[in-house]
């Protein structure tokens, strides 16, 4: 916004000094990994002390034995659900078999598709009604 404020006070002031950068000796290849790791600077930097990494190791184990429970759970659950869905599909087959095949014993049992199935027999169908037989009770 004031601009103009801007450039009197440079003026004023003068020019910034430059600054000479101080000759630094080249890393070795130690310092250039250690300085990149971020597990070293963690360490190394006073972030976190070996004593308190150690003692937290229990429970980073703990974290890591759960987390493989959870996968390990999730391709079982995946498992069931796959198996599940085939049980379904294998039920379903076999249900429609069941019903092809109760149709077609009712038409197998069908009079005169019995009559046509024992006609090679010798075996006729009645013409006549059955008679009924009656037996006294004194006659036998």
């Amino acid at each position: 916004m004031n601009r103009f404020r801007e450039e009197i006070e440079e003026e004023e002031i003068g020019p910034e000094p430059e600054l000479k950068a101080s000759p630094k000796r080249p890393k070795t290849a130690e310092e250039k990994m250690d300085s990149n790791s971020f597990i070293s600077k963690l360490f190394n930097d006073g972030l976190v002390s070996k004593e308190a990494a150690t003692d937290a190791l229990p429970y980073l184990c703990f974290l890591a034995l759960l987390g493989m429970i959870y996968i390990a759970n999730s391709h079982f659950a995946v498992k069931n659900v796959r198996r599940i869905d085939k049980l379904n599909k294998e039920v379903k087959e076999l249900r429609w078999e069941y019903k092809s095949l109760k149709a077609d014993l009712m038409f197998k049992s069908k009079l005169t598709e019995v009559a046509k199935k024992v006609d090679t027999l010798g075996i006729k169908e009645l013409i006549e009604p059955p008679k009924k037989i009656i037996v006294k009770s004194d006659e036998y």
